[in-house]
């Protein structure tokens, strides 16, 4: 058997499992399922489900992942095999490359959104769209659902392809040389943005005091971090708290094993886990619950932050923020910042989605690490035009409810 790849650095191996975890979730889903679910009262149970379900079901994932990689196996099928000697084992393991291969297929367009959005908040391509219904009407025009901006699907699938191109052209150059390569990038740059942007809402203070003395920065912390433990008796707040911390560290997904494949079996698991999830919660709570709320209430007020919450985490990230840019001195610079930022959240994670899938190929069926890349890339390319031309048909949700809902 062929000599396995291996993280070439503690440092690498720690930034890439950060990067898989770190997302657009991070950013965009919590700060939107904090305020949904009785703002500071959902980090009650949200961390009660970090320390109690994220923590250990992470250290299994790595422990199964770092066993599995002994008999050479980067995939569920062949761990569960190793594990469990019996025929449905491997079934049981397909689950873990169905899961992250649908997400994939979406994630990577959504993805392609943020590069096209760096690209338009740099040129001011949307400058001058100053109301909701305006820039909602640009992201939809922008996705094909209507005219009128865009006159075709042709910007945002050129924007799909290079994204793709970008991921598979990380994927096919392996672990080293590839993923653990573009996390020591990737996750330095994003903290360096990420740090930018929140050091520019913090010190907004009161947009218009003038017209609006009770729309601030400190109203939006308020509103995430204040709690009301009247809600904390409703089940659906712990649910969606437990939703969350699996979305976030990206527990059952098969990722996690299949990163924890190369590690050396003298690797410390325990200090790696803790320190990959310490990282993504840093980015989280502290980064992730810093940017968006906060300055939508500064510019909106708490209702309006409210009503766009409801409407989710496309509403807050392409919406109201390119708003918001177009009112700030330099805006289209910090509007390239947050888009780009959000990229890399998004291509660190779904490299991560790609790979147990090309070591499943490679290890199960002994094809070669380029053509298993190859096929790979072609199978999702091959898919996401069901989700680029059917977007207004619904389509992506659908595949959001089955894969990373149910």
């Amino acid at each position: 058997m062929a000599k396995r790849e291996r993280w070439g650095t503690r440092i690498g191996l720690i930034l890439a499992m950060a990067g898989n975890a770190v997302g657009l979730g991070n950013f965009l889903r919590f700060p939107v399922q904090a305020a949904q679910n009785g703002g500071g009262a959902f980090m009650i149970p949200y961390f009660v489900a970090f320390l109690l379900l994220g923590i250990p079901l992470m250290w299994v994932e790595w422990a199964i992942g770092r066993y599995g990689g002994k008999f050479g196996h980067g995939s569920a099928p062949g761990m569960f095999d190793a594990m469990w000697k019996a025929p449905i084992s491997k079934y049981l393991g397909a689950l873990g490359l169905f899961i992250s291969t649908v997400i994939m297929v979406y994630y990577t367009y959504i993805e392609s959104w943020t590069l096209a959005f760096s690209f338009f908040s740099i040129t001011k391509a949307y400058f001058g769209e100053t109301t909701f219904d305006a820039m909602r009407s640009f992201l939809q025009s922008y996705q094909g659902i209507e005219k009128k901006y865009f006159q075709s699907i042709l910007p945002a699938y050129f924007f799909m392809c290079v994204t793709l191109f970008i991921n598979f052209f990380i994927l096919y150059r392996g672990i080293s040389r590839g993923i653990e390569m573009l996390a020591k990038i990737a996750m330095p740059t994003l903290f360096l943005f990420a740090i930018i942007l929140v050091i520019r809402v913090v010190t907004l203070g009161t947009p218009d005091p003038v017209n609006h003395p009770d729309w601030n920065v400190e109203s939006g912390f308020a509103f995430i971090w204040n709690p009301d433990f009247s809600k904390l008796g409703d089940a659906k707040i712990w649910l969606a708290a437990a939703g969350q911390i699996f979305f976030t560290l990206s527990v059952g997904m098969g990722t996690l094993q299949a990163y924890a494949s190369y590690l050396r079996e003298s690797d410390d698991i325990a200090l790696s886990g803790l320190s990959t999830a310490s990282t993504n919660e840093f980015v989280e709570v502290i980064l992730g619950a810093s940017i968006a709320i906060p300055v939508a209430a500064a510019f909106f007020g708490i209702e309006t932050t409210q009503e766009i919450a409801k409407g989710g985490a496309f509403n807050l990230g392409f919406v109201s923020m390119p708003i918001i840019f177009q009112k700030l001195p330099f805006g289209e610079f910090f509007g390239f910042l947050w888009f780009l930022l959000l990229f890399f959240a998004g291509i660190t994670s779904s490299v991560a989605m790609a790979q147990p899938l090309i070591a499943f190929l490679k290890e199960e069926f002994g094809i070669s690490h380029g053509r298993a890349t190859a096929l790979i890339g072609f199978s999702v390319f091959v898919a996401i035009q069901f989700v680029v031309f059917f977007l207004k048909h619904g389509f992506l949700d659908e595949m959001d409810y089955w894969a990373g809902t149910f």
